[in-house]
């Protein structure tokens, strides 16, 4: 077993750049890097869901990887996402990965041919991992996408012994005791990153460190501001950081999610494109709409600088 630093704060899942043609625009990266690193947030998890992973093509995603860890700010970690369907695709991913010097990779699980077992699990992910035998290593639970039952912990349990690079997990999911029991196992060994923006002060509350979301890449301030609040004992000003959170984020799930979020990354002078079918961009009164709503809650009094 390798023991790996844990990761302390925010780290955004930035959206993939595209030009209007669709294509890839790696030229907005070093901006939304620099952006994001001004705001407070410690690093990028590249190419997850928010960056439509399953909608690029492998040599697209080995492309944004490169992008991010040449263009990231000293100091600011960049993990990547190498889930794939295909375990071949996943392999290659993952090798491209540590070749251009990432920090760290993640896997989901494939969500077609999906494991039976916790087992079959950790074996899929054991074939990713051995790729990097020098880097972190998170599994990516985030089954209401991947509609794979079962807790987290059942994983741990089997892919413990089998993965030396196991270093924790994205956790992206509501339930708690699961992610307290992830949390406890084997004396604290894994690095429980929390996935649900909307429930972030709940993790602390349980002992997380760390956390991964979609929101951080438009609205850190303010979950820098829930973090130090919680921090210094200020429960009262935590609860009522994360209540904003939450107002912001029921706008953003209200006018459709991944569509939405590009709609305000434009707003806020970070473009990111559209988004690729299957999904569909928000057309020009739903993002007025967007606007106005954001502006109805104090969205662009705490929103990240371009």
């Amino acid at each position: 077993m390798t023991t790996f630093k844990h990761i302390c704060g925010l780290v955004a899942a930035p959206f993939t750049p595209l030009d209007d043609a669709g294509e890839l625009n790696l030229g907005c990266v070093g901006p939304l890097a620099r952006s994001l690193a001004d705001a407070g947030v410690v690093g990028a998890f590249v190419g997850g869901t928010t960056g439509e992973c399953l909608s690029l093509s492998v040599a697209e995603r080995m492309m944004l990887a490169e992008s991010w860890r040449r263009e990231a700010p000293e100091g600011f970690s960049v993990l990547v996402h190498v889930g794939a369907n295909c375990l071949a695709d996943a392999r290659a991913l993952a090798a491209h990965a540590r070749s251009v010097g990432v920090d760290a990779i993640a896997a989901f699980a494939p969500s077609y041919h999906r494991p039976i077992t916790p087992q079959g699990l950790a074996e899929f992910c054991r074939c990713i991992a051995a790729e990097t035998p020098d880097l972190p290593f998170y599994y990516y639970h985030i089954p209401f996408m991947t509609h794979l039952a079962g807790p987290l912990y059942h994983f741990f349990e089997a892919a413990g012994p089998r993965i030396p690079t196991l270093a924790g997990a994205k956790f992206t999911d509501e339930d708690l005791m699961d992610f307290l029991r992830c949390l406890r196992a084997e004396d604290g060994r894994y690095d429980m990153l929390f996935g649900r923006d909307e429930m972030l002060l709940s993790a602390l509350a349980a002992g997380a460190h760390g956390a991964v979301g979609t929101t951080y890449t438009f609205a850190a301030p303010l979950f820098g501001e829930m973090l130090a609040a919680f921090e210094r004992g200020d429960l009262s000003a935590a609860a009522d950081a994360q209540a904003r959170a939450a107002e912001m984020i029921a706008i953003y799930n209200a006018f459709g999610g991944l569509p939405a979020g590009k709609a305000i990354m434009k707003l806020i002078g970070l473009d990111c494109g559209p988004v690729r079918l299957p999904l569909m961009s928000l057309p020009t009164p739903r993002v007025e709409e967007l606007r106005g709503r954001l502006d109805d809650i104090g969205f662009f009094d705490y929103c990240v600088r371009a």
